[in-house]
């Protein structure tokens, strides 16, 4: 199997069983459920997965998804910064209105005591990658601090991002993760625009 084809199989099982999840919720949903709507197979499934609680490492793939169509979508007016926000509105609008807060939660508690890997700071996720193509064509741009390296800017953005996320999951929800953002990551990373 080629590798572009490992990785639609991949991507396939992922995304229905993020959206089986979303719409009937994680404990309801089964594994034959997710394979049809896939439209894999049950050997493709456990070739990639040892069961249904292996998928919730998975999210960091539709978050890189979402980023992959995303950076398309950028206008020519947009600085640097401008970029940042987007994505952020953009991925926070995605996870109010498809991920289960229930797993997201999950997913952070997961993260926090795995002894493995820990999907959501990979360094080779096109999340990160990205975000280096930005935040180095901002300082280019003079349109970023360059007192602050992009590994560091990088690494501030996304803090800010996971702990916004976190406080949402630790308050089951309660407010807009989209509008909160809105208002408070500027806030968070005004040091950052020139």
């Amino acid at each position: 199997m080629s590798k572009k084809n490992d990785r639609n199989t991949k991507g396939k099982i992922i995304t229905a069983a993020w959206d089986l999840f979303y719409e009937q919720g994680y404990e309801f949903t089964t594994i034959e459920e997710i394979i049809e709507k896939s439209g894999t197979s049950k050997g493709s499934f456990y070739h990639y997965f040892e069961g249904k609680d292996a998928l919730l490492g998975s999210l960091s793939y539709i978050f890189d998804e979402e980023y992959a169509r995303l950076q398309d979508t950028f206008t020519a007016d947009m600085t640097s910064f401008d970029k940042l926000l987007y994505l952020n509105r953009k991925l926070f609008s995605m996870i109010e209105n498809r991920i289960d807060i229930e797993l997201l939660t999950r997913l952070y508690s997961t993260q926090l005591v795995t002894k493995g890997e820990k999907h959501l700071l990979d360094s080779k996720r096109l999340y990160y990658k990205l975000l280096r193509n930005i935040v180095t064509e901002g300082q280019e741009k003079k349109e970023l601090t360059d007192s602050l390296t992009v590994k560091e800017i990088v690494k501030l953005y996304a803090l800010c991002e996971r702990a916004l996320i976190y406080d949402w999951c630790l308050c089951g929800g309660e407010y807009s993760l989209c509008t909160h953002a809105k208002t408070v990551l500027p806030m968070l990373l005004s040091q950052i625009r020139l």
